[in-house]
């Protein structure tokens, strides 16, 4: 939406797009005189002060290639801009790279509209210009945008020739207030008209209140800080939030939502120790190396390999069922030979036992106790073997050892 609502100012001049938001943010018809036209010195020319609407110039690169393009061109759309008061100048409303690139080609003077505004509709002017044309916006430009245009609202609500406190009574008494309110509120006017949502507002102004920092890693390596994280760490303080500093600018190492939701879990925000978060996010480094250390929870095959037979089988379900059932009778048979070749080991230890019991006093304890262990698992059978044989069988014992046979069981 917001790509189609950019795409129609293209059409339109940047004047005709100030003041349509001026009178669709404000609900204030725009009665301004008509601009004045005229070429004015570029030394006379300011940027934009009056607010800090948020907006950085273009690269080096970028305005070179503008520059270029106009020196080729000409200049192709007038800036505006207004008088200051009590100087002969100017403030720039829109067209601070086209002024930058004039000042790059040696340009003594640049093509203006003199407008007449008050703070509210040049502030609108110099946003609404720069949302609806600019695609290069960063999150936190838009942010810082959104914020100056909803205080600039804000400072307008408090004028009395806006809306007088009677007509405010008359809509609380009627019980269309809320609805009023509601429907006209600030960020929902500015949503609809820059088509976004409120939460993208919302989002875009809290993370304006990261530290220049963080917001330089988020604008130039969102890897290194992505944007989910970004808006749990603009909940804390300036100072806790230099914390993560450190944390984005190990090499080789990205932060994740899941660390920083146990740091906000174990400090939670907005005021907490630099220390305890150190050691909350060592913590969570600790646990991630240990899960990363662990087998995966599934195991992944080359598709190509078994293209040829998931057709055949029905399916990648069915072809899944089939390589199970391979597996288990592959290893039933596998335990059954196994299991075989125990019995026979364990056949003739059972008469190497017998042949050692022949003259002992116990043989016949012994005896009993193998029989009895026949129904049991072969490491059990062993097990109690040895045990009964090491206890009752004093000749047996000593057989044993000095054959060096039955040791570690």
């Amino acid at each position: 939406m917001l790509k189609n609502r950019m795409l129609a100012t293209q059409q339109a001049s940047e004047l005709e797009v100030g003041n349509a938001a001026y009178e669709t943010l404000f609900q204030t018809p725009s009665n301004a005189p008509q601009p004045k036209v005229c070429k004015l010195p570029i030394s006379k020319l300011h940027p934009f002060f009056t607010a800090d609407i948020g907006f950085k110039p273009y690269s080096a690169s970028k305005l070179q290639a503008l520059a270029e393009h106009m020196a080729a061109e000409g200049q192709l759309e007038r800036i505006i801009v207004r008088s200051i008061p009590y100087r002969d100048e100017y403030e720039i409303l829109a067209g601070h790279n086209r002024t930058n690139a004039g000042r790059l080609n040696n340009w003594s003077e640049i093509e203006a509209e003199i407008v007449d505004a008050d703070d509210e509709r040049a502030t609108t002017i110099a946003i609404a210009t720069n949302l609806l044309r600019r695609q290069d916006l960063t999150i936190i430009e838009r942010g810082q945008a959104y914020k100056a245009l909803l205080e600039a609202q804000r400072r307008q609500g408090f004028r009395s020739d806006i809306q007088t406190s009677g007509e405010i009574r008359q809509k609380f008494d009627s019980g269309t207030f809320g609805e009023i309110r509601q429907r006209y509120s600030a960020r929902k006017i500015v949503a609809e008209f820059f088509g976004v949502t409120e939460y993208e507002i919302r989002k875009a102004i809290k993370m304006t209140q990261l530290i220049l920092e963080l917001q330089e890693i988020l604008e130039e390596h969102p890897k290194l800080l992505p944007l989910a994280c970004a808006e749990k760490i603009a909940d804390y303080e300036a100072v806790s939030q230099r914390a993560f500093i450190e944390m984005c600018s190990i090499e080789g190492y990205q932060l994740n939502i899941a660390t920083v939701n146990y740091i906000v879990q174990r400090c939670p925000p907005p005021c907490a120790d630099r220390q305890l978060i150190y050691a909350a996010w060592r913590e969570a480094r600790a646990a991630e190396e240990r899960r990363a250390a662990m087998p995966p929870k599934k195991l992944s095959f080359e598709r190509k390999k078994f293209a040829p037979y998931i057709e055949k089988v029905g399916g990648e379900d069915a072809l899944e069922k089939l390589f199970l059932e391979f597996l288990s009778n592959h290893f039933r048979s596998v335990y059954k030979e196994l299991h075989a070749d125990c019995e026979t080991g364990a056949a003739d230890n059972k008469l190497r036992l017998n042949t050692k019991h022949r003259k002992s006093a116990r043989y016949s304890a012994c005896f009993v106790v193998r029989g009895f262990q026949r129904g049991l698992p072969l490491g059990t059978r062993l097990c109690l073997q040895s045990v009964v044989c090491y206890t009752l069988c004093r000749r047996c014992r000593e057989n044993t050892v000095a054959a060096g046979e039955g040791k570690g069981i």
